[in-house]
């Protein structure tokens, strides 16, 4: 995502928009008992990690209108990423990353169309500080792609028939 240690926006833009097209992607062909599978006491089931993908980026995509459409300025990063409510696991994973999907698209259509000026407009996170739209895209971005990979290794320590 960095060359020359500056954030390519266009490539956080094709990031964000290929995450919800990714976890589809893994989970499609997933039935339920595999989806709800656990490892270990520790592990989290495939299910869970999803629903907390889903309800983390649309609450990130929600902070983002703010910032754009609202002009508010100071926003909670963490607060979306890592929510402390626990996440409805009851519509099955499909639905969960369609409207996780549609979302998104939404997002991204809306941050395409700002200007240069408005990607470096600052953004006050009470616990990271001064960010701009750039930099809160590509935490967001480099929170969904660590968990791309969480849900790809617990889908491989499902058993196997």
């Amino acid at each position: 995502m960095m060359r020359n240690g500056a954030v390519d926006r266009e490539e956080v833009l094709l990031l964000l928009a290929s995450v919800p097209e990714r976890v589809s992607d893994l989970v499609s062909g997933l039935e339920e008992p595999y989806l709800d599978y656990r490892h270990a006491p520790a592990f989290p089931t495939v299910k869970e990690v999803v629903a907390h993908l889903c309800t983390a980026g649309q609450a990130a995509d929600s902070l983002l209108r703010q910032a754009c459409l609202d002009g508010q300025r100071e926003l909670w990063l963490r607060v979306a990423l890592e929510p402390e409510a626990e996440v409805d696991l009851t519509p099955p994973a499909g639905e969960l990353v369609e409207g996780y999907s549609r979302v998104r698209r939404r997002t991204v259509d809306l941050l395409r169309g700002l200007g240069a000026t408005a990607w470096e407009g600052k953004i006050v996170d009470p616990e990271r500080g001064e960010m701009t739209l750039l930099a809160v895209c590509e935490a967001v971005a480099r929170h969904e792609v660590g968990h791309l990979s969480q849900i790809r290794n617990l889908i491989a320590l499902l058993p196997r028939d």
